[in-house]
């Protein structure tokens, strides 16, 4: 069954997505809602009095394959969810969230919490002993709250629908988190409308009760307006684009034009990007080619080109360098892995960079690149992106991945595929001895 179509965002908070209607006994509600819970997780069928958004959250999350006893596991620990947190674009707006909800959640002995879009919680603040019961969960920094990892709950599910929504008691998926009501709103970039994360109060039956979604609601539509007068402007219309990713010709957009660059023009400006300080003609000759002879006049005709190719005041010497800010899908995969974004890493990996490449710093950044997305796979142990990264052209015969891929979903077919890898390994060599000696 579908998800319950999301309202318009600015569509007025309806009974559907608050979890106790007006006048109803908080414990009679929490019995029905265990009885309801209980049947579901014991046949897979949902009482008429759950409702629509939670039934269809719960299967959902039965069928990302979710234990009723399972709890969020820590993905982002000491410095991977400092640096994280710092590059995140909600950074910019946690002192307003502070000014806004902190009291509210201290003086009720209630928790403030900040998730991303993944669902993995940044910030956890507010009452000390709140705190410490919630850790006993695993509902710290850095733990992974996703609806797909834990089940229902309120800022796995807001992120999920791309709605506010309350979560009460046992309308928890995971039964050690049904003592806890929250109620939480997605955030989204002002610029673009996608999600960043949502906002959630986290505490007791109190919080069930429609002014804390009313309230949450509006604490992160002043989060979306702060980060509109925060957005920076847009880059400068001559930024330079480089993609070299999964190609042996990288593309380039500069000044509106689409350019198509050779394999050596391409591991060229590759390199240039990277440098934007600049290189000089010795530096490049060893970057660029394996054999000693060739000489400098062979690197100055190839920059000479290249200098046509791009126009008038692209391409500068002494040192040589690109004159304008270059973004290359490179940086971008390297951005998202330093800052434990591995996710968003690995959807912009689109291949080993310039495959066909034998220029020695090129091979170099190639394999530095796809090593360190790949270990960061293996030691996530994400099923998905493993699986992803498996049935890629580059990883089909990756032997790691493929084992760290079947500890997690040891399904047939991967088991199959890990016993070929692991039998072409093992095979002995075949020599190849000379046949009989025909006569002529």
């Amino acid at each position: 069954m579908s998800p319950t179509p999301s309202p318009s965002r600015e569509a007025p908070l309806t009974d559907a997505w608050v979890a106790l209607e007006p006048g109803a006994d908080p414990v009679e509600r929490v019995r029905e809602l265990r009885r309801a819970h209980e049947t579901f997780t014991a046949a897979g069928t949902v009482a008429r009095r759950v409702r629509p958004v939670v039934a269809d959250s719960w299967r959902r999350s039965a069928r990302a394959g979710v234990g009723p006893d399972g709890t969020a596991h820590v993905e982002l620990t000491d410095g991977d969810l400092g640096s994280y947190r710092a590059e995140h674009p909600l950074a910019r707006v946690m002192p307003l969230i502070r000014e806004l909800m902190g009291p509210f959640a201290s003086e009720a002995e209630h928790l403030l919490a900040v998730c991303d879009a993944q669902g993995r919680l940044l910030w956890v603040e507010g009452d000390p002993a709140s705190r410490r019961r919630a850790a006993r969960m695993n509902f710290v920094p850095g733990a992974r709250w996703a609806e797909s990892a834990v089940g229902t709950n309120a800022p796995g599910t807001a992120v999920a629908v791309d709605r506010p929504v309350q979560v009460f008691a046992a309308e928890h998926f995971s039964r050690r988190v049904q003592p806890w009501t929250c109620a939480a709103a997605p955030v989204h970039d002002p610029r673009t409308g996608r999600v960043l994360g949502a906002l959630d109060i986290t505490g007791g039956d109190r919080l069930a009760h429609p002014h804390s979604l009313g309230f949450v609601q509006a604490v992160a539509r002043a989060a979306e307006s702060q980060l509109a007068l925060l957005s920076p402007p847009p880059a400068p219309a001559d930024t330079l684009e480089l993609t070299a990713l999964g190609r042996d010709e990288a593309r380039f957009r500069a000044r509106g034009r689409h350019i198509r660059l050779s394999r050596r023009h391409s591991e060229i400006v590759v390199l240039l990007a990277r440098h934007p300080e600049g290189l000089s003609g010795d530096e490049l000759l060893c970057a660029l080619y394996e054999d000693e002879s060739v000489t400098p006049v062979t690197l100055r005709a190839e920059l000479a080109r290249l200098r046509r190719i791009l126009g008038p005041g692209l391409l500068a010497s002494r040192p040589y360098r690109l004159t304008a800010p270059v973004e290359s899908d490179v940086a971008v995969v390297e951005r998202r892995l330093a800052t434990g974004a591995l996710s968003e890493a690995a959807a912009a990996y689109s291949g080993p960079l310039l495959p066909g490449s034998s220029a020695p710093a090129v091979t170099l950044l190639r394999r530095r690149l796809a090593d360190g997305l790949r270990r960061a796979l293996i030691v996530r142990r994400d099923p998905d992106l493993l699986g992803n990264w498996a049935l890629s052209s580059w990883g089909e015969d990756d032997l790691d991945v493929w084992q760290a891929l079947a500890a997690v979903r040891p399904t047939a077919a991967v088991r199959a595929r890990l016993d070929e890898l692991e039998a072409e390994l093992t095979a002995p060599v075949e020599r190849i001895r000379p046949g009989p000696a025909t006569s002529r």
